[in-house]
């Protein structure tokens, strides 16, 4: 008689003590990208990170450290400092990074607000150095490229360049009005006084002005709405102008930005889910790429790609000492400025125009009569793309630049909430 086989489990007692520690770093595969972050972190020169720190007080917790927990975490999609606060208890890769150090989610987002401020792009660009001494990317072709990224901002809130102008322009015709009219009603009591310009006025004219008319109308009969817009133009006008002073201070060259958040540009973007057009508050991402590695990034106010290459190649000279042999860029790019700075630079523009595709199927040069210049630049870089590297260059740009784009997107989430944290430690 056939007796039944009994069942067999492994040996389970998870209140088991054991006489030796398990040692954290044999429970990780040496290949695995914590390590890497954490070799690559060990070669990098942090002293001027270092110099942040003062002596005297209470340790504090290793800068390497901690950056290595804000590396990984955002490698790992985590963004949050209480979130990185809690992996540090219970996951055994941040475990092992930190040497079972737990800083607070408050030592973590000082250190990655106030500690790396200023620091961010030098221990990015040490990276890219390091990167391109092992041969996995090269300095001399870069594909650049943006995109724009919803910022973390209410899109109601908005400032706007033109409506400034519009009630500085305003403000200044009703102060002229009211000068003529009392100069109508007071004729003699304003007769040695010097000529007002209108055109340039600042809040303290407006104040001498009103307080000026107000003492000449003060014992004439005039009308209730003359004397009402008085009154409002002495409690508002130069508080109204001084806050417009400040207006113009954050816009600087922008013609909009968001009360919110005051880097941000309202601009249309793609995802225009209720495809209305509607403005957002935004950022100009511009990065250059080599092999889907990120050499270099800059953001920018500007709602198209054609003025931002002028600072974005500015950036990349001061961080490696040099610009690119090769420039490769979609037509966004494509300007007369922009392949004269290039040929400045002597840096090949593998840069598409606006009208390159239409003359490669027509096989000949779109001609500007206006432009002669143009006209020349163009016949250079049709011939210049068209060129075996042209073509090799030009079919690579979108399997080089593009990934990297969906890669932030979508698998590590770059949208307005992270790329906010992202922004406060640069």
């Amino acid at each position: 008689m056939l007796t039944k086989s009994k069942v067999v489990f492994k040996d389970y007692n998870p209140k088991q003590n054991l006489l030796f520690p398990p040692n954290l770093s044999e429970l990780i595969d040496e290949k695995h990208p914590v390590k890497i972050v954490s070799n690559i972190i060990d070669g990098l020169d942090i002293k001027n990170l270092i110099k942040s720190y003062k002596p005297g007080g209470t340790s504090s917790y290793h800068p390497k450290m901690l950056l290595k927990v804000l590396i990984y975490g955002y490698l790992s999609n985590i963004y949050s400092s209480r979130k990185m606060e809690q992996a540090l208890k219970e996951n055994i890769h941040f475990m092992w990074l930190s040497a079972m150090s737990r800083p607070d989610h408050n030592t973590l987002n000082r250190f990655r607000s106030e500690r790396l401020k200023g620091e961010v792009k030098a221990i990015f660009t040490q990276i890219v150095v390091l990167l391109d001494k092992e041969g996995l990317v090269s300095l001399e072709t870069t594909f650049v490229d943006g995109t724009k990224i919803e910022a973390n901002a209410n899109r109601y809130t908005f400032v706007w360049g033109r409506a400034i102008k519009k009630h500085q322009v305003r403000i200044a015709e009703q102060l002229e009005e009211l000068w003529n009219y009392a100069e109508n009603v007071a004729k003699e009591e304003l007769q040695n006084t010097e000529n007002i310009d209108f055109k340039e006025i600042d809040s303290k004219k407006v104040t001498q002005t009103i307080d000026k008319i107000n003492e000449v109308l003060k014992d004439k009969k005039i009308p209730s709405k003359v004397r009402q817009k008085l009154n409002y133009a002495k409690k508002n006008w130069a508080n109204n102008l001084d806050k417009y002073k400040k207006q113009q201070a954050i816009l600087q060259v922008r013609n909009s930005y968001s009360k919110t958040d005051t880097d941000a540009t309202f601009m249309r973007m793609k995802e225009d889910h209720m495809r209305n057009g509607q403005l957002k508050a935004t950022y100009n991402l511009q990065i250059s790429t080599n092999k889907q590695f990120i050499l270099h990034y800059s953001i920018h106010p500007n709602p198209t790609d054609t003025k931002t290459l002028e600072s974005h190649l500015k950036g990349f000279e001061e961080s490696y000492r040099k610009v690119p042999k090769e420039l490769v860029a979609d037509a966004g790019y494509g300007s007369e400025e922009n392949y004269n700075l290039l040929t400045n630079k002597k840096i090949k523009p593998y840069v598409k125009y606006n009208y390159f595709r239409k003359d490669q199927k027509s096989g000949q040069i779109t001609t500007s009569q206006n432009n002669p210049r143009l006209a020349k630049i163009r016949e250079r870089v049709f011939k210049l793309l068209n060129t075996k590297k042209g073509i090799k260059l030009r079919k690579q740009r979108c399997h080089d630049v593009e990934p990297v784009f969906a890669e932030l997107k979508h698998n590590k989430t770059l949208n307005a909430l992270c790329f906010e944290e992202k922004l406060r430690s640069k």
